[in-house]
């Protein structure tokens, strides 16, 4: 396993992909499990991908919706909302930054695509992983994540940092915020 790239996805890094102002995402409070409301813990505290947690707690399949992208040389970055096939309900905000060098290029290609959810395109190409939980933070919501997640601005909501790890490297860290909707 590689212990050169990143052990733990570094929060402003990854808001400062798309937020030169944090505030306007919201303010982070990192917290415990046992600090976070029973519904939140159970989709956020676990070592899995978010795609298939969310899927089972909803009962139904996730489409990504891609709302900006950043590419350099060694990274591909989105920021994307997840929505329930069932009503389209949005159930999941994401950061997601992937390590190019540790992909093959016809899953590079397929996640560039913005059609299907990264952690659907992971299992269907059968790559090896290993998801690591980093961080669970408690988010007031900015601007921005109240309008995403149709939430008056303060609200508190939750999500995590964590890192994939793709046949033994470092390859994607996240940024993972959830809401709950009614079913």
């Amino acid at each position: 396993m590689n212990t050169t790239g990143p052990s733990i996805p570094d929060l402003q890094t990854l808001l400062n992909l798309f937020y030169p102002v944090t505030d306007q995402l919201g303010q982070f409070q990192e917290v415990g499990s046992s600090e976070m409301p029973a519904d939140f813990a159970q989709l956020l505290d676990h070592n899995e991908h978010m795609t298939v947690t969310v899927e089972e707690f909803h009962q139904s399949l996730v489409d990504v919706h891609v709302l900006a992208t950043q590419v350099d040389e060694a990274h591909y970055a989105r920021k994307i909302l997840l929505s329930r096939q069932s009503d389209d309900q949005v159930v999941q905000f994401g950061i997601v930054r992937l390590r190019c060098d540790y992909l093959d290029s016809d899953i590079q290609a397929e996640i560039e695509k913005q059609e299907t959810p990264l952690g659907r395109i992971l299992i269907q190409h059968n790559v090896l992983r290993q998801v690591q939980l980093a961080t669970l933070w408690k988010i007031e919501t900015g601007e921005d994540l109240s309008t995403l997640f149709k939430l008056p601005v303060g609200s508190e909501v939750y999500g995590r940092t964590a890192l994939i790890f793709c046949n033994g490297e470092p390859a994607v860290e996240l940024l993972e915020i959830i809401t709950l909707v009614k079913s």
